[in-house]
């Protein structure tokens, strides 16, 4: 690590020098290759130039990047999820020997005020010459203005109590722009697509991006592709975001078996987990970001709820084929049900309508075969159910349960 100088402030009227320097990396030396042909006036000169400049790299002069690294030249940016790292140095640049030094650290946020000092014991004394040096580390989670405070008391020889602070204040920028979105499967699967965009001047390594979901659901990651036993990152093997760069994460989200079984629970604003986000930039310095609990509003399905739990994607015109549908009660009372099954014009249903299909408990379901034949080809949607609860004389109507595709399984032929 090397040092960066914040600010150094002295002070004629008391006997001690304080200063506070920010450490972070150096950078890369670049440079601005000039090159030309050698039939061009300048000749070789050029070329000779670079090879003699002791910032290239041996070999390949006319790259940007040198082998030489530089020292920052100012305080820098400091970016939401990264660690700030500070060094204070108390100096007694005196002839005379101070006791009872205690130097503390604070960090003053929008909404907190943090003691960074890794000890507020008292040192005794201070000889001239000397120094108390102490560095703090912080994990920066807010952003806007942060005001580095750091206060310094001493009593000197003659039993004065002397005491100094003095205020360094910097900005905390926001590294990443995180957006959302929920899709709704037809069953109780939840797709959650995540934007992320570098607006930071620098590219960033993505070393991990992953979603902690709530107790009520199991995650699967959609950003590999399986080849063989390993599965391949969908962004490449170089997983570098550019500046103002955007990727998109997908990960598919299904409740766990105690939950999807009670209908009643997954309703309203459900809490679906957080995103976790890690990244390093320039030489490795690393930051992470949490988001708060993503939630979203869950599709309201009334007082019965029908699913498809078994469909094919393919029949044959004019031949009947199976289907399961899943009936549950999403209301809070018992319900008497009634299934009747009304023909389309492509759609007929086999089997007997009006039948009885019994009692059904609040958050219970139950499994309904059901077979019917398309007399239409092409992609046909299912249509045509209806659902009686008998305690109430009330019909529940559901048409475009789902679509088939319809196939003729013969061709005629011309002699």
């Amino acid at each position: 690590l090397t040092s960066q100088q914040y600010s150094v402030k002295s002070f004629a009227m008391s006997f001690i020098k304080h200063l506070v320097m920010r450490l972070t990396k150096p950078t890369l030396f670049t440079n601005m290759p000039v090159t030309c042909e050698d039939r061009d006036l300048p000749g070789d000169l050029f070329g000779r130039l670079m090879k003699e400049d002791p910032s290239t790299i041996k070999g390949a002069e006319a790259l940007m990047l040198g082998e030489m690294l530089t020292l920052p030249q100012n305080f820098g940016n400091i970016f939401l999820g990264e660690t700030f790292s500070s060094y204070i140095s108390v100096h007694n640049d005196s002839t005379q020997e101070v006791k009872d030094i205690l130097v503390k650290a604070d960090l003053q946020t929008s909404s907190q005020r943090l003691n960074l000092s890794a000890s507020n014991n008292t040192v005794t004394e201070l000889k001239p010459e000397s120094c108390i040096d102490d560095v703090i580390h912080h994990e920066v989670k807010e952003i806007g203005t942060h005001i580095l405070v750091c206060a310094v008391s001493y009593t000197t020889q003659a039993g004065e109590k002397l005491y100094f602070r003095k205020f360094f204040k910097f900005q905390v920028l926001k590294p990443l722009d995180v957006k959302t979105k929920f899709y709704n499967a037809e069953t109780d699967e939840v797709f959650l697509e995540a934007q992320i965009q570098n607006i930071t001047t620098s590219p960033m390594f993505m070393e991990k991006v992953s979603l902690e979901p709530s107790m009520m659901y199991n995650v699967t990651e959609l950003n590999t592709v399986e080849t063989g036993d390993e599965g391949t990152s969908t962004f490449g093997k170089m997983s570098y975001l550019q500046p103002m760069d955007t990727r998109q994460y997908l990960y598919c989200l299904k409740p766990k078996s105690e939950f999807a079984e009670k209908a009643g629970v997954i309703k309203g604003v459900t809490v679906i987990g957080k995103l976790d986000i890690v990244w390093k930039t320039n030489l490795g310095e690393k930051g992470r970001l949490q988001t708060s609990q993503l939630q979203r509003m869950a599709p309201g399905y009334g007082d019965v709820r029908l699913s498809l739990e078994m469909i094919p994607d393919t029949v044959n015109l004019e031949e009947p084929f199976d289907i399961t549908c899943k009936i549950t009660n999403c209301s809070e009372r018992t319900m008497d049900l009634v299934l009747e099954m009304c023909n389309t014009r492509s759609i007929h249903w086999c089997g007997v309508s009006g039948r009885q299909l019994g009692k059904v408990s609040p958050s219970a379901s139950l499994s309904l075969p059901l077979k019917l034949l398309s007399s239409v080809q092409g992609l046909q949607s299912i249509s045509g159910l209806r659902l009686t609860d008998t305690f109430l004389k009330r019909t529940y109507e559901y048409d475009d349960i789902a679509q088939v595709c319809v196939v003729c399984p013969y061709m005629s032929r011309e002699s």
